[in-house]
Order: C-alpha cells, then sequence, then structure tokens
C-alpha cells in the first residue's frame, strides 16, 4: 500500500537520525559525567580514566564478541592508536579538575578539528579555499580567545590540557582512517590503553581516593557513553556522510554547556559565548567549503 510505502521509506532516516543524536548526548554527557566526578572529589583524575578506559574495554569486547558481524582480523597492531587513547583519556580527567564542563567540550572539540584540518593541509591531502582558510583562522582565533589571559578566562592549566587531550583524539581518529572494522580496532585499543592507565594511577597513588559515586560516574562514562556510545556512533556513521559526520558533533560543545548549566550549575560567560560562535562557525565553514568541493566532479 502507498502509506506502508511511506513509512518504509521514513524508518531509516528516523533511525538515523535517533542514532545520532543518541551518540552525540553520550559524548557530550562525557564532559559532565567527568566534571560532576571531580568537582565533588569523590574520585582523583587518574582512577577516573583507569576505571573509564576498564568498563568501556568490557563493554566494548562483549559487543565485539557477540555482535552477528563476523570477525575482521586486525592489519597491525596499531600502539600508537592506543598510547593516543589513553593520553586523551588522562588528559582530558585531569583537564576537568578545573574547567567547567561546557568550556572543556568547547576546546577539546575545537582542538580535535583543528588538528585534523592542519594535518590534512600539511599532507598535502587538503586544499583549502578562501572561504575554508578565514574559517581556519576563525575558529583558531576564538580558541586563542577563549584561553587568553582575563577574568573570565578559564584555567591555564586545564585549557592546556583539554587542548593536549583534543590533539591526542585528533590524531587518534585519523589512525582510524581506512580501517576496515572500527568497532573492533576501538575495543582493542581500549584493552591495549588499560595498562597505561594503571600504570598512571600508580604514579598517583599517594593521591588516589574513590568512593561509591565516584566509581559509579566512571564506569557510566567508559561503559555506557564510551563504550555504547561508540557503538551507537559506528552504526549511525553507516548511515551518514563524512561531511554530515562532521558537522553534527558541533552540537556536542553546546550539549555538554546547556547541560553544565542544567545539571552542574554553570553559568555560559559572554567570553564562551563568543568564543562559541567563532570556533564552531569558523568549523562549520571549513566543513561545507569541503562539503562543496566533494560534490564538484
Amino acid at each position: 500500500m502507498p502509506g506502508d510505502d511511506a513509512r518504509d521509506s521514513l524508518r531509516p532516516t528516523l533511525q538515523t537520525f535517533l542514532l545520532t543524536a543518541l551518540a552525540m548526548l553520550a559524548f557530550a554527557a562525557n564532559s559532565l559525567l567527568c566534571r560532576l566526578a571531580l568537582q565533588h572529589r569523590g574520585i582523583d583524575a587518574a582512577t577516573f580514566g583507569s576505571v573509564r578506559l576498564v568498563a568501556g574495554a568490557l563493554v566494548l569486547g562483549l559487543i565485539v564478541r557477540f555482535r552477528t558481524q563476523p570477525p575482521v582480523s586486525p592489519a597491525r597492531v596499531d600502539w600508537l592508536a592506543a598510547v593516543m587513547l589513553f593520553g586523551y583519556v588522562a588528559f582530558f580527567s585531569f583537564a576537568y579538575l578545573s574547567l567547567p564542563a561546557g568550556t572543556g567540550a568547547l576546546i577539546l572539540f575545537g582542538a580535535v578539528q583543528l588538528t585534523m584540518f592542519g594535518v590534512g593541509l600539511r599532507s598535502g591531502g587538503e586544499r583549502f579555499g578562501a572561504l575554508a582558510w578565514f574559517g581556519f583562522v576563525l575558529a583558531a582565533g576564538g580558541l586563542v580567545y577563549l584561553v587568553s589571559p582575563g577574568v573570565a578566562a578559564p584555567p591555564l592549566l586545564g585549557a592546556v590540557l583539554m587542548a593536549v587531550a583534543g590533539v591526542a583524539w585528533g590524531v587518534y581518529s585519523l589512525r582510524g582512517r581506512g580501517v576496515v572494522d572500527p568497532l573492533a580496532a576501538t575495543a582493542r585499543n581500549f584493552t591495549r590503553a588499560v595498562p597505561l592507565a594503571l600504570a598512571l594511577s600508580l604514579v598517583f597513588a599517594a593521591s588516589a581516593r574513590a568512593d561509591g559515586a565516584g566509581i559509579l560516574l566512571a564506569v557510566i562514562s567508559g561503559a555506557l557513553t564510551s563504550g555504547l556510545g561508540y557503538a551507537v556512533w559506528y552504526a549511525a556513521l553507516s548511515r551518514l556522510s563524512a561531511m554530515r559526520a562532521a558537522t553534527v558533533q558541533l552540537s556536542v560543545p553546546l550539549l555538554a554547556a546547556f547541560g553544565g548549566v542544567l545539571f552542574l550549575s554553570e553559568a555560559i560567560t559572554p567570553r564562551l559565548a563568543a568564543a562559541s560562535v567563532a570556533i564552531l562557525g569558523g568549523i562549520a565553514l571549513v566543513l561545507s567549503q569541503k562539503s562543496r568541493s566533494a560534490r564538484r566532479p
């Protein structure tokens, strides 16, 4: 019947929208969960990162083990990817000792995208037009403005740590390009990153602390918003173009900022608002220019 055909044609689109929305909420929730756990001093940063990686490795391992898709043998053991994943989780955790959730997410996302754009330019694989260069400079300028000295500036150490986390995640993402089975590769990288995180916890053992609430938040961050979040995201990625996938991630810092207001009583300062417009707007300009270039014959 015509009505049934219309419903069938809408179902994949609705499913893609729901999967994408869930993934973006999960990514934003990582910032909120980490900030909430560390804000109340229920757990230290190193332990939070270790528990998050262990929980994520267990959940991703179970998903890969029991999924219907047959396993794909890895082309290589990518220890650099595992080190970058560990670096992202570690610097992310320590950065949120001092950064508000929205500010941290914005610095992280801006550093990730600028790293990937910069590597693309340096390798010669991408060429920017005037509009894209304007967007790149606007985004970089917004990031510099956000962390520049001033009364409303975020703590410098936290901002630097989060920027390093963003660079690490950007490199990790670039290492994943062309991977045949990204979900299985992520599960393996989580597993390889666990010993590194445990070693870092030993270094900070003297200041280690963890109550029930802190451990629970770290487990949720690792198992649900990281492990299951990545699984949902990979399901959505199979239905999204590369440009749409990059563009929808613009929502993550905004979701984190509003989540910080609702759940952590954080304020959206004029500096954060202006920097958000510059960073996210600049990245959107770069992505739009790349999207038009990709459509040309």
